[in-house]
């Protein structure tokens, strides 16, 4: 498989060969049609549910390509990243499985759960910050200091590639969407997929869901400076970015159609009604994408549309409070 013109940074037959080589555990997740929602929302919505899996969450894709490539080039080593909680459960898990020592950095305060399996998979945790980006910027400079590789989602391409391997899967079960909408945080799940779309489902708008809490990446996209100071206001963790990478803003462009923010209020909605009509547990990240159609029910009546469903680490407090009716 050859690459399209013009040439992009994220290789479409890379994107190909890890929806072949990934670890069997994050491939080939569920997809269907969700009957109760699409009468609900007056469309046709196909769910790609990427929870089934040790880390509840997508992220392992790209983790695990980006490692396996690490380890095919003879650059194995310890490895530290900065994390919301899902990524470093990933670069813990495919950190584990290759022999490779991962130090996570995560902002005090963050989701207890993540923390939690991010040390049962090995990871050393430091906590730094009062956000992800703080973290962040802790693990960049500790990282300089110690010779150890930093690892940014979103900014290195296997990572996105790996992700690239749902539209493998979701496209080849269905060519034919009208819409994607797909969660953005940092951009590698939207990057990925949005590559393998355009290249084999033009037709197909892929639209990029940010919250309205945390608007950085979707102002970056705009062209409009995304401010690096304001601070975050979302419930949704997994896509709270507040310094855009820049990498992952120039990989959206002639990709991405459209980027959408939503708010919290739509964003719990949406993972309650995964809950009750699809007996899914999401956390608000991974809800984002259902979020936009709850949005804009009118703007995506009779259309084909499909949603990742990227995420599932809830608290048992969060459970209650979120899920709970």
């Amino acid at each position: 498989m050859h690459d399209t013109i013009p040439s992009h940074r994220l290789s479409l037959a890379r994107i190909a060969e890890a929806a072949r080589r990934i670890d069997p555990v994050f491939l080939q997740t569920p997809q269907f049609v969700n009957e109760p929602l699409s009468q609900l929302l007056g469309c046709e919505l196909t769910l790609k549910v990427e929870n089934v899996n040790p880390i509840r969450c997508f992220k392992g894709r790209g983790a695990d390509w980006f490692v396996q490539a690490l380890v095919e080039r003879g650059e194995a080593g310890p490895l530290v990243c900065a994390s919301a909680g899902n990524f470093g459960q990933a670069l813990a898990y495919a950190g584990r499985k290759h022999g490779l020592p991962v130090t996570v950095f995560a902002a005090h305060g963050a989701n207890a759960l993540k923390l939690e399996r991010m040390k049962s998979l090995g990871a050393e945790l430091r906590l730094e910050g009062d956000d992800f980006d703080a973290a962040k910027q802790a693990a960049r400079a500790w990282a300089g200091r110690s010779g150890v590789r930093f690892v940014e989602d979103g900014r290195d391409p296997e990572i996105s590639e790996g992700a690239g391997s749902i539209a493998v899967e979701l496209l080849a079960g269905d060519p034919a969407f009208d819409n994607l909408l797909v969660p953005l945080g940092n951009g590698a799940l939207l990057n990925g997929i949005a590559r393998w779309a355009k290249a084999h489902a033009p037709q197909t708008r892929v639209v990029g869901v940010c919250s309205e809490g945390a608007p950085a990446m979707a102002q970056a996209w705009s062209g409009r400076i995304a401010s690096s100071g304001a601070p975050l206001r979302t419930i949704a963790d997994g896509i709270a970015v507040r310094v855009p990478v820049p990498e992952a803003v120039d990989d959206m462009h002639g990709l991405v159609d459209e980027v959408l923010l939503v708010p919290d209020a739509h964003i719990l909605e949406a993972m309650r009604l995964l809950h009750q009509h699809a007996g899914l547990v999401a956390e608000p990240a991974g809800a984002a994408g259902l979020a936009a159609l709850v949005q804009n029910p009118t703007r995506f009546t009779h259309r084909r549309i499909a949603t990742v469903v990227c995420g599932s680490n809830l608290t048992p407090a969060q459970i209650r409070d979120w899920l709970t009716p």
